[in-house]
Formats: structure tokens, sequence, C-alpha cells
């Protein structure tokens, strides 16, 4: 995706480089905006949009979906979900069932920012009463979105009588309101298109089951947020659900060779430089661990510029590179990398350097990065 065109082949090098300490995290809003207006395109209409913010963790970007109409956020942990609503946003999602004090830090939010419509998602009786029991000695409502499993089997419970039996639970108890259903498909990422709908199908026939069933008692609306990114298209032709895709707004390398039939641009980069020349044809630049997510097998970062190249080691400070341009190359040179998943890759920078134009002016916090904010 780095030469698919926007700013030229090069769109991604800056000419102050000598402002950026590295290793650094770069961020182009103008491609954030291309793929903002791509995402609200594929969605139809911004009311069917709540983004995850997991993946820019910044005040900035979500002043940039607000700006374009975008109310309503996903996030994953209580910084994402202050962070979210102290940059505007009225409606947040937490993604990821509450459990010990993490329940009265969602609810401490809820008096902090009382314009707010903060909710979760819950998938066992003892949750779920204990949100009712805290909401309620609090004088709180707190809208409760039933986590489904509908496949991947890290949360949520698999749809059936026992999930039928929750969601009543959920409309039943005092401090609560019944949410919808919440049914994430991480686990589908396959790359032909028509396998990927096939399985997303499949998948979401438990979604329409429990409503369904829930139709039987339940005469209100029942709200659906379904999917990430890879599912984002497929999900965004279901009449009446929520999508909630969050890498498409900086994409990666990762997704951009996974998944060609979306069209998004690469959108965060990472400066690195030459530190050491240890061998004839090596290098080594200053991307350690601690500045890439180092979760996967290599390729961790695609070096744009090379062509040829091999990962020889990577540890917490450095990565060493084998190339055929290493004699070519002095210490001190930039190196500009495209992250392969570039979600943990935010997560461990605390700042990202903006490029407008090709030159740095200025600098984003990554606010949600942090734990704890306030609360």
């Amino acid at each position: 995706m780095e030469n698919d065109n926007e700013n030229g082949e090069h769109w991604y090098v800056v000419s102050n480089a000598e402002e950026v300490s590295s290793p650094a995290l770069l961020v182009y809003p103008q491609r954030i905006e291309s793929n903002i207006a791509r995402m609200i395109s594929v969605a139809g209409d911004v009311s069917r949009l709540r983004p995850h913010v997991k993946t820019h963790k910044t005040p900035s970007v979500v002043r940039m979906l607000t700006d374009k109409g975008i109310r309503k956020f996903k996030c994953a942990t209580i910084a994402e979900a202050e962070m979210t609503a102290s940059a505007g946003a009225t409606d947040i999602l937490l993604a990821v069932q509450p459990v010990g004090p993490n329940i009265d830090r969602l609810l401490e939010l809820k008096r902090k920012f009382p314009s707010v419509t903060f909710s979760c998602i819950a998938d066992c009786d003892t949750v779920i009463r204990e949100l009712s029991e805290r909401s309620a000695s609090l004088g709180l409502e707190t809208p409760v979105w039933l986590d489904l499993n509908i496949g991947m089997n890290r949360t949520g419970i698999a749809p059936g009588k026992q999930a039928v039996d929750l969601f009543r639970l959920i409309s039943e108890l005092p401090g609560l309101v019944a949410g919808g259903l919440h049914a994430y498909d991480g686990h589908i990422h396959d790359h032909d298109l028509t396998v990927r709908k096939q399985k997303c199908d499949e998948a979401y026939t438990g979604v329409t089951f429990m409503i369904s069933e829930i139709s039987r008692y339940h005469h209100g609306n029942i709200k659906v947020v379904a999917g990430g990114s890879p599912t984002f298209p497929i999900h965004a032709a279901r009449e009446g659900v929520e999508t909630s895709p969050g890498t498409v707004l900086l994409w990666d390398d990762g997704y951009g060779k996974a998944f060609k039939d979306m069209k998004y641009l690469c959108a965060a980069v990472l400066l690195s430089r030459v530190i050491s020349k240890p061998a004839e044809d090596l290098i080594c630049i200053d991307l350690g661990h601690k500045a890439v997510a180092s979760e996967m097998p290599h390729p961790r970062v695609k070096l744009c510029g090379f062509d040829n190249y091999e990962f020889v080691a990577h540890n917490e400070e450095h990565l060493v590179i084998r190339l055929p341009e290493a004699g070519l190359m002095k210490v001190g040179d930039v190196v500009y990398c495209i992250p392969w998943h570039i979600c943990p890759t935010v997560d461990r920078h605390d700042l990202a350097y903006v490029i407008k134009a090709g030159h740095v002016t200025g600098k984003w916090s990554v606010e949600a990065r942090r734990r704890v904010i306030s609360v």
C-alpha cells in the first residue's frame, strides 16, 4: 500500500527529519481523512458507525471523527473511554466485560461525564448482577450489551437459551438497561472476500437467532454492534447493524496485504535510524521490541524503499537487517518502516509526530496508552 498514490511514491518522507528523535511514530492526517471518508462511504451513514479507538488511542483522531458527525465509539479500556469522552464523544461502549475495580471506574466515568452515555458488554450472571447492584446504589442507569460468542471463543456466551435468559436478566434488573447484542468476529480474516463473507454470514446466524428469540418478550428495537475491520464491509450491508472498524483509520502492512478488497491508506509510519553497521551486509536500526509490535513472527515491519532484505535479530532496542544496500548506508541514516500490526505499535509510543505536506508540523498525545488517566 505504501506506493498507492496520494502523495506520490515517497509520501512517507519527512523533510525535517532532524527534528524527530528516533524511534518515532509518524501520523499523516491527510491520509487519515481519506480513510475516514472511505469508512463513512462504506457504512452509508455515520449513525451506523461505532469506530474502535484502540488502534489510535488519540484525542486528535476522535475529534477528526466527531467533526464528521460520528458520535458513537467503542473502546477496550477505561482510559480509552475517558479519553474518548474528553474528546467530545457522546456514546461510548466499553467492549471488555468490566470486573473488579473496573466496574467502579466505569460508574465513576458516568458521574464525571453526565452527558455521555457509557455502556459495557457482559456475558455472565455474576458481573451483570454486580453492575446492577452498584449502578442502582448510585442512582445510575447503565446500558449493558450482551456479549455473544459467535466463533472466536475468546469472550461472550454462545447463542442459545442461556444467552436469552441473560438478556432478560439485563432487561429486568434495577440500574441496568438492555443495550443490545455485541458480536465480535475477529477470528474471521480470510483474504478472499467471498470466503470471508460466507464465514461472516454463517457466524451471524447466531445473532439472528438471538434477535428472534428475544423478540418474543422484548418489544423494543434490539440493537446490534458487530464485527471489526476485516468484516466491516460485510456487516455494513446488514440493515440496522452498527459497525466498529478500528484499524481502517491508520491501516498497516498486515491488513494491506491480507485484505486487497479494502482500499485504505497506511497513515502511520515508524521513523528509525541506523545506529550501527556490524558487518558489510548488515545494518542495525533503533527499532526494537519497545517501538514496534513484536507478538508475531517477522516481518514485523515493511522497510519503505527497499525490496530485498532479511531480518536477522530483534531485541529490546535493536533490529538487525541484512540487505544489499547496507554498504551504501551510513550510521545516522533515516529508515522508514510501515508496521505489520499498527494497534499494539501505537501503544508503544507516548506521542506521534504529525506530518503534513512532508513536514513535521506538531505532535499528538497518544493519551489512552496509559492505563489510568484520572479515574
